[in-house]
C-alpha cells in the first residue's frame, strides 16, 4: 500500500514557480513583486527588463520559468496569462557582528526570501 497522491494546489488554469534563498531582503523583492501584481505577462517582462533593481533580474527568470511551466506542463496559452499572485516570505538572516571604535559592537543582518509567482490564464473581456 502507497499513499495517496496529494492533490494540486492550484487550479487547472494556473502554473507556478518558486524562487527560493535568494540574498536580498523581503522588503526590497517585494517592492518589485508589487509592480508585477495582475499585469499581463509580456508587459510584465518588459518592466522587469528595463527595472533598475538587481533583483528584478532573478523574478524575470522566474517568471520566464513561470511562464514555460504554463506552457509545457498545463498546456496553457501563453498570450492570455497573467500574473495573479506574487508572495514574497522571509526566509533566514545570517546575523554577523561589525566592529566600531571604542570596543564597540554593532549587527550586519543579512536577511533572505523566498518568492513564490502564478500565472493563469484569463480570458480577455472585450
Amino acid at each position: 500500500m502507497s499513499k495517496q497522491k496529494t492533490p494540486r494546489g492550484l487550479q487547472d488554469h494556473q502554473a507556478a514557480a518558486n524562487l527560493r534563498m535568494v540574498r536580498v531582503s523581503p522588503q526590497k523583492l517585494n517592492l518589485v513583486a508589487h509592480m508585477i501584481r495582475g499585469m499581463h505577462v509580456g508587459k510584465a517582462l518588459h518592466a522587469l527588463q528595463y527595472s533598475p533593481k538587481r533583483i528584478a533580474v532573478d523574478v524575470r527568470k522566474t517568471l520566464l520559468s513561470a511562464i514555460a511551466n504554463a506552457e509545457n506542463n498545463h498546456q496553457l496559452d501563453i498570450d492570455k496569462l497573467h500574473v495573479t499572485e506574487a508572495t514574497v516570505g522571509q526566509s533566514l538572516v545570517l546575523k554577523r557582528v561589525d566592529f566600531k571604535g571604542r570596543s564597540r559592537l554593532g549587527r550586519i543582518r543579512k536577511p533572505f526570501s523566498h518568492l513564490r509567482l502564478v500565472v493563469s490564464e484569463v480570458e480577455e473581456v472585450a
